[in-house]
């Protein structure tokens, strides 16, 4: 079984080999073209106007979340089913990095989703838009991790404590101090 850092380093080169141009055989370092999903995957990235999309993710204890950016035009977003388009944009990124982390490491990754997709649409000008989206999934192989919502406990030290209670700003001050309020 992989350690906590092997399965953070096996998705996080994952998600690294999902570099604008991995698409391609040509540009690709190591000869293998890689479909994530993506807009930008389709046409020339050379020759043709882009699509600006991308992912990025990050660890929340034993979650994974997925964030998706996009450049979109307004007619997209009001004409209905644009979070589910998100939604699906997502799950297929989550589907890219399971194949790609049984690739690099030989293991398979479990990615269970938790809660719903979060999609936040935001204009600069009447022409241009971005969409900004995100979706926690649980880690199924990270089990000794904690996670972030656990509660915490005070484990300050009690003179430490008692320190902080002796000053502050109540608005009362030592008898020397020459910042005295009169």
């Amino acid at each position: 079984m992989a350690t906590t850092l092997e399965i953070i380093r096996g998705i996080s080169q994952a998600a690294a080999n999902a570099y604008d141009g991995a698409h391609m055989e040509e540009y690709s370092a190591d000869g293998k073209a890689r479909k994530i999903g993506l807009k930008r995957e389709e046409g020339n990235p050379i020759t043709d106007k882009r699509v600006m999309d991308g992912f990025g993710v990050s660890f929340h204890g034993d979650m994974l979340k997925i964030n998706y950016h996009a450049e979109v035009q307004l007619k997209e977003v009001y004409k209905g089913g644009f979070e589910s388009e998100v939604e699906s944009m997502i799950n297929e990124i989550s589907n890219f990095l399971k194949r790609e982390y049984r690739d690099i490491t030989g293991d398979s990754l479990t990615l269970t989703a938790d809660g719903d997709v979060e999609v936040m649409v935001q204009n600069t000008s009447r022409v241009r838009t971005w969409c900004q989206a995100h979706r926690f999934y649980k880690i199924g192989v990270l089990s000794e991790v904690e996670g972030v919502k656990a509660p915490s406990e005070d484990r300050m030290d009690v003179q430490f404590r008692n320190f902080l209670d002796q000053g502050g700003f109540a608005g009362e001050r030592p008898e020397n101090d020459s910042r005295k309020a009169e």
